[in-house]
């Protein structure tokens, strides 16, 4: 049986990017992460080392020639890094160039989200950045492919603050039957590990551990955690807009509104995704919210 082509992935000691090195490795890929520099003792790294994984340092701000030889050999290119416009847009269009540099032929950008092609500017500023280093790339001969997966169970449960597990509360903004695209991060990870090793993958793919609305949300959180919590409504869309707005007004941190910004994406059906690629991989079973929170919600 070949040997598949060498993987590199930036950005290897976050939550997502850790697991899709960890789902390469179970698929048997030869995976390089490219790390910066100094981060090879953090947590996690020596168990994926001692499955295989090979670590090289590197700078995603430092130059293409550098970052070239960093990508050395590998066939393919997923980026999983998170920051600022430094890193998301001028980090990866490095990355790109580096990629190409060194000859590798695919790139999977750090996409991972809501519908990020039938958004607008300004609806959402992080996904504007993922917007922006598309254009960076764009004069690379890479086939780019981009992994959708909606929003993170985990974030639903945590950053997005929608679970008061003291109050006993799910909020929610908007029509709470509106459907939603929503995915577990190994899940994700699972889902762009085999985009990676598919020769054929292409554009853009979209896949969802689960499509369902606030309502059902709410319902899998209560019967999963076991708890009784009030669906408790904040407000229409458009206030939820004009919100938005009142907090931008207050601060120079967009990170301080912006979970209001992916909620808007997600309770207007903005970034709804209108196809499914997951019978592309039959053989993922993508966990449910149920049975994902059976095991994440706080003892009661």
């Amino acid at each position: 049986m070949p040997h598949s082509p060498k993987i590199l992935v930036a950005g290897a000691t976050g939550m997502l990017g850790g697991q899709i090195v960890n789902a390469l490795l179970d698929r048997g890929a030869p995976v390089r992460a490219l790390v910066r520099p100094g981060s090879d003792r953090k947590p996690g790294l020596a168990a994926l080392r001692a499955r295989g994984l090979e670590l090289v340092e590197g700078d995603l701000t430092g130059p293409v020639e550098s970052l070239a030889e960093a990508v050395g050999d590998a066939a393919t290119v997923i980026s999983a890094v998170q920051g600022g416009p430094e890193v998301i847009v001028d980090g990866q269009a490095n990355l790109a160039h580096a990629a190409e540099k060194a000859g590798a032929v695919r790139f999977i950008p750090s996409d991972f989200a809501v519908d990020i092609t039938k958004l607008e500017d300004g609806d959402n500023f992080m996904i504007d950045w993922r917007r922006q280093s598309r254009t960076a790339w764009a004069g690379t001969g890479l086939d780019v492919v981009s992994v959708l997966n909606g929003a993170f169970y985990e974030v639903m449960l945590g950053f997005m603050g929608l679970v008061d597990w003291e109050q006993g509360t799910v909020a929610h903004w908007g029509d709470p039957d509106q459907p939603m695209d929503v995915t577990s991060v190994q899940d994700a990870a699972a889902y762009t590990a085999a985009v990676a090793l598919d020769p054929k993958a292409t554009g853009t793919l979209r896949f969802a551990g689960e499509v369902l609305s606030m309502r059902q949300f709410h319902d899998a959180v209560q019967r999963a955690s076991g708890r009784t919590l009030r669906l408790r409504h904040l407000g229409t869309a458009d206030e939820l807009r004009a919100e938005i707005g009142r907090q931008a007004a207050r601060t120079e941190n967009p990170f301080d509104y912006v979970a209001l910004q992916y909620q808007w994406c997600m309770v207007t059906g903005k970034g709804k995704f209108d196809t499914l690629d997951n019978a592309r991989y039959p053989q993922i079973a993508p966990e449910s919210v149920a049975d994902f929170v059976s095991k994440a919600a706080p003892a009661a």
